[in-house]
């Protein structure tokens, strides 16, 4: 029994976990041949797509690369448009220059070069973000991250996208049918039969169909029909550290067709809360994302539709429609659990900061694809390993949205209870007390599939406006290297001016892409 084969792997649940994580495993397997498996996904037919942040990482360049996807099909059927990282505003004091840049881009030279000792020790005059890299001029420039006659997936500057959910799940089933052969069922699920040793054997659905599978991936969003119901993994909570659990979002359509497209998400502090704001090619996507322990659900309304019509003055904000999202902040320690393991909202979700969700969708169906037990006795070796990479992405992704909240100096209760260190996770508590010192660098996040660099806690740590007690600028190492930092700095500059200056528009970039499809 323990060598059981794993011939048939069943996805339970559609939606943008599911069909990627379909994708994604499917690009793996042998076609033909001795050991060829096959793909089952099991879609509720009633079930939405909840899309909430509608964000992604660099990362989903390289997945939809290996699943053979064409850049310009996935950004017309998706409504996407381009992601160079975020914007915060208000997150450290809440007055109008309270604004910083998380660019997607490492630091320039920053293999061998820390940016931030040389910033620090002159002062930390010029915004963090602009000094180190060029990209901080071009997302403020509302410049794309390539020429509209670059190749698919090439950039100038890294990229992410911002995307319409129900289209970007859509195109992934077409997809999955039609490239892969994986099978799609439109049933729900009735019950599940379960072998003598606990795994479970075959899904019952309610059109009396059985279907049986080896391995089983639960992407039942919320619900997680089979590693909560089946298996009772619940989540553990980050309420603790993390205090929002709420979601108001909200479609708003652009005032005419040429409207700018920002480069990068807007994520605007509010009392109790932020509010996201995301351009993609024919609308925009906004969210107040709030704590309800600290703001009613009239108040985060109130606050969005006040939003709207500041952004927005010629669009009806008390006429859109308006959606309210609860969430539980949580992860399950084991997603992986006999023959089941969760992908997506099944296995946790704290919130949309810094839009890790489908970042991990990508980590978790990459690492099953690649890494897929041919037999029930590798496939308990295989799920100790997930569970250990992911237990670390999620306690890093704590830590690291943590850090946005913890270290300014707005007044209002929300803030003021996040900067209280007994809500600080131990290796935060840990970073902060050794950034007194030193800035952050390659040892504080040296594995190499740390989801965030050391660079991101620096454009975080310097935007938000920490500073250390101590730097080494009159240190011998220091001045040896300050003429080099200097240098790399002016290349900083002269590039951010160059692009800004031959780059196109976010909209005009886009509009190329919707011309080859004539």
């Amino acid at each position: 029994m323990s060598y059981r084969p794993t011939r048939t792997i069943v996805i339970v649940g559609g939606g943008t976990a599911g069909w990627l994580a379909a994708n994604r495993i499917a690009a793996e397997l042998p076609e033909v041949g001795a050991g060829s498996s096959e793909v089952v996904l099991v879609e509720s037919p009633d079930v939405p797509t909840i899309g909430v942040g509608e964000g992604t990482w660099p990362s989903m360049r390289g997945t939809l690369q290996r699943i053979g996807l064409s850049e310009d099909e996935f950004v017309r059927a998706c409504d996407a448009s381009f992601k160079q990282g975020t914007c915060f505003r208000g997150w450290a004091r809440g007055d109008a220059s309270d604004a910083y840049y998380h660019p997607f881009s490492l630091p320039a030279e920053y293999t061998s070069l820390n940016p931030a000792r040389y910033w620090l020790g002159e002062g930390g005059k010029t915004p963090f973000a602009e000094l180190v890299t060029p990209q901080a001029g071009v997302i403020a420039a509302g410049r794309a991250p390539r020429q509209a006659g670059a190749p698919q997936y090439a950039f100038t500057v890294n990229y992410g996208y911002h995307l319409d959910a129900a289209g970007f799940a859509a195109l992934l089933a077409r997809h999955a049918v039609a490239r892969f052969g994986v099978r799609h069922v439109s049933a729900h699920v009735g019950g599940v039969t379960r072998h003598a040793d606990g795994d479970i054997a075959a899904l019952r659905l309610d059109s009396g169909e059985t279907v049986p599978g080896d391995l089983f991936v639960d992407c039942t969003g919320q619900r997680a029909l089979l590693i909560e119901g089946q298996y009772g993994r619940r989540l553990a909570s980050c309420r603790g550290a993390l205090f929002n659990d709420r979601a108001i979002a909200a479609q708003v359509p652009y005032g005419n067709r040429g409207a700018g497209i920002a480069s990068a998400t807007r994520a605007m502090a509010t009392s109790a809360g932020w509010i996201w704001d995301i351009g993609l090619a024919s609308r925009r996507g906004l969210g107040h994302v709030y704590s309800s322990a600290h703001m009613d659900e009239e108040g985060a309304r109130a606050a969005l539709e006040a939003y709207v019509r500041q952004t927005s003055p010629e669009v009806d904000a008390g006429g859109l429609t308006y959606r309210t999202i609860p969430f539980e902040p949580g992860h399950r320690a084991e997603p992986w659990t006999r023959n089941c393991v969760a992908v997506g909202l099944s296995a946790g979700f704290v919130e949309p900061l810094e839009a890790s969700a489908l970042a991990l969708v990508e980590q978790a169906a990459a690492m099953i694809g690649e890494q897929l037990p041919r037999d029930r006795q590798i496939m308990d070796v295989v799920a100790r390993r997930f569970n250990a990479r992911m237990r670390h992405h999620w306690e890093r992704i704590v830590e690291f949205l943590k850090l946005h909240y913890a270290i300014g100096a707005r007044a209002e209760p929300y803030w003021r209870d996040h900067r209280a260190p007994d809500s600080w996770p131990d290796a935060l508590c840990e970073k902060l007390t050794l950034w007194r010192q030193q800035p952050p660098w390659h040892d504080d996040a040296p594995r190499i599939d740390e989801l965030f660099p050391s660079a991101s806690y620096q454009y975080v740590l310097y935007g938000m406006g920490f500073r250390p007690r101590y730097t080494d600028a009159g240190t011998p190492p220091y001045r040896r290297m300050r003429e080099r930092a200097d240098q790399v700095f002016h290349e900083v500059r002269e590039n951010a001016r160059r692009m800004a200056r031959l780059l196109p528009t976010n909209r005009q970039l886009l509009c190329a892409i919707a011309r080859r499809a004539a």
